[in-house]
């Protein structure tokens, strides 16, 4: 078979389930009442096309991408670091630890009273909220990227005079960055969830009015669209259209992701 042939067949693979289940959703939905509230596929459809031609799912997708973009990379910016200085640091390990571990088991949405208070009823908030929701993952991966280097290495590296920075950036850190690669995924994955929760609360404090004249709250970001959509009693069919927009949106970014990964590591199997 050749090259094009096995990527097409592997294309048809990878739409195979989701077309079935689709279609098995649209002979049970379409054979309800008609009275009932359950989204029919087609209807969605529809509903995605009318907020695909109003600019509405595009303004609130954007929204909340750059919301989502921002907290992840504060979180990386501060969880590579952390995890680098525990990894290498049994001191310093042992007493932040508790710190760490406590606060990973307060689900972000429970912040969102404080985020508020600290930073109102603003998109900041909202970023916060992502932040804090990715850091974690980041900081324990990297922490455990640092301890499964081979200490060999570490030792050979340290008999030929590298040490601190040196040994940093040419042995810990290149044998970490697979593990510390995972977290980032995980992290990423966390910020979709934690900026849908976050803008169903923090994103109707932010905008009583949509901006730009945007209807459906779009400006709000896609979390708050849900919350407009709901809280007006729009179509359930839309809902829908706002849930797999963050799921596809999310599953773009994993596969971004998994490709730079490839192309920064080629020495791991990711």
């Amino acid at each position: 078979m050749t090259r094009s042939g096995a990527r097409l067949l592997t294309a048809a693979r990878s739409v195979a389930i989701p077309v079935l289940v689709v279609a098995i959703w649209q002979l049970w939905a379409g054979n309800l009442a008609a009275d009932s509230n359950v989204p029919v596929p087609s209807v969605v459809l529809e509903g995605a096309l009318d907020l695909v031609r109003s600019g509405d799912l595009a303004l609130a997708i954007w929204i909340s991408i750059r919301r989502v973009l921002s907290g992840f990379l504060i979180a990386l910016a501060v969880g590579v670091p952390l995890g680098l200085s525990m990894g290498m640091s049994p001191w310093l390990e042992r007493n932040a630890d508790p710190v760490v571990q406590t606060f990973r088991m307060i689900a972000p949405v429970a912040l969102v009273p404080l985020a508020i208070v600290w930073f109102g009823p603003r998109g900041t908030a909202a970023v916060f909220i992502v932040a804090y929701g990715a850091l974690f993952p980041i900081v324990l991966n990297t922490i455990a990227g640092v301890k499964e280097v081979d200490r060999l290495l570490v030792k050979a590296a340290r008999t030929m005079g590298l040490k601190g920075r040196q040994l940093l950036r040419t042995v810990l850190l290149p044998g970490a960055l697979p593990s510390v690669y995972v977290g980032i995924r995980i992290a990423m994955g966390l910020a979709w969830g934690a900026i849908v929760a976050a803008e169903l609360t923090v994103g109707f404090k932010a905008l009583p009015t949509a901006e730009g004249g945007a209807r459906f709250g779009a400006g709000g970001g896609i979390g708050f669209m849900m919350f407009y959509l709901y809280d007006n009693s729009v179509s359930p069919d839309l809902i829908v259209v706002a849930i797999i927009s963050v799921g596809v949106v999310a599953y773009l970014t994993d596969r971004l992701l998994r490709y730079i990964g490839r192309r920064a590591m080629p020495w791991a199997r990711l």
